[in-house]
């Protein structure tokens, strides 16, 4: 009996490497144009992590990585007695969960919306006009957002005296408890068309028939959004938010370096900044890759639980 399961088993894995390798061997060509990117990957992603070893000395530049002088975990026991770390980690984790849930959600309800549009000409200018912010720097919109929200001549002060909703100009952009919106609403804007774009492609994958079907049995517009194109791009909801959750951390630093000054500082200094501002700035390179493994680390362990969390819910998973 074993020898007949051996003479089985081996004809079995044989086909098995075979068809591996004739597949391999079928889109060897997919396989090479992904090399240039492989490469890169390793070049900017993997080949740094490296410099990690920095965070546990206490690095002086012009020296050897034989000479610096080893230091443990002193560079984290100082991240965390640091009273600013956690004003900066406070700001960080509030304008990352307002990006999530208005930056999750409205390209998902924008998506559907472009979808309900019949006319392919209105729907294509929509499309187009909704994508182009995404391709305009943060010091452009920093600087529309600045002007809009101005008290000499900026539109939206002039909208709010026109309506007489305000006696006097606001000033937005010196108000601490303004920042975090304007940051949320100002990316929101610029990116709300660009993040659609899978969840329309996800809609364009949805059987047309099964909104015939629905439409023939009654079904309205709003039951067909509800029974048909949200179940319909589900997968593609919960793996996007998934990936959301990992960079909730990696909230970036242009958007709030840019449209934040001195007046809002305790509001707007958020972690890749303070790594400017405290770390690089001020010569304390280990220190500053202290903070930034942290940040690190925290966005690994948010995205393995969130993908635990949602393959045990919904069977989706990244990982």
């Amino acid at each position: 009996m074993q020898q007949s399961t051996q003479t089985l088993a081996t004809p079995v894995s044989l086909i098995k490497r075979r068809s591996t390798w004739s597949k391999i061997i079928e889109q060897r060509f997919l396989f090479l144009m992904s090399v240039p990117f492989v490469i890169w990957l390793i070049i900017f992603h993997y080949i740094p992590i490296w410099g990690w070893t920095m965070a546990f000395q206490k690095y002086k530049p012009g020296k050897s990585f034989s000479e610096q002088t080893w230091v443990g975990f002193d560079n984290f026991v100082t991240l965390f007695h640091e009273p600013h770390f956690y004003l900066v980690l406070r700001n960080t984790l509030a304008m990352s969960f307002l990006s999530l849930i208005v930056g999750y959600t409205v390209p998902i309800l924008f998506a559907i919306l472009l979808n309900e549009v019949r006319v392919m000409s209105i729907k294509r200018t929509m499309q187009t006009i909704s994508y182009l912010p995404h391709f305009v720097s943060w010091v452009i919109v920093a600087g529309l957002v600045s002007k809009m929200l101005s008290t000499d001549g900026g539109i939206v002060n002039q909208l709010l005296l026109t309506l007489h909703v305000i006696d006097k100009p606001i000033q937005f952009m010196a108000q601490g408890k303004w920042f975090w919106g304007i940051v949320t609403v100002s990316d929101m804007w610029k990116e709300t068309g660009w993040n659609s774009i899978i969840y329309l492609a996800a809609i364009s994958g949805i059987d047309p028939e099964l909104y015939e079907a629905a439409t023939m049995d009654g079904a309205g517009r709003f039951r067909r959004i509800w029974h048909i194109t949200l179940p319909g791009i589900r997968p593609t909801i919960m793996i996007m938010m998934i990936l959301s959750i990992g960079w909730l951390m990696s909230i970036g630093f242009e958007k709030q370096f840019l449209l934040g000054n001195s007046i809002v500082k305790d509001y707007s200094e958020v972690l890749d900044l303070y790594v400017l501002n405290y770390g690089i700035n001020l010569g304390r390179f280990s220190y500053g890759t202290a903070v930034g493994m942290f940040n690190s680390l925290v966005s690994i362990v948010l995205l393995f639980s969130a993908n635990r969390i949602f393959k045990r819910w919904t069977n989706e998973s990244v990982i």
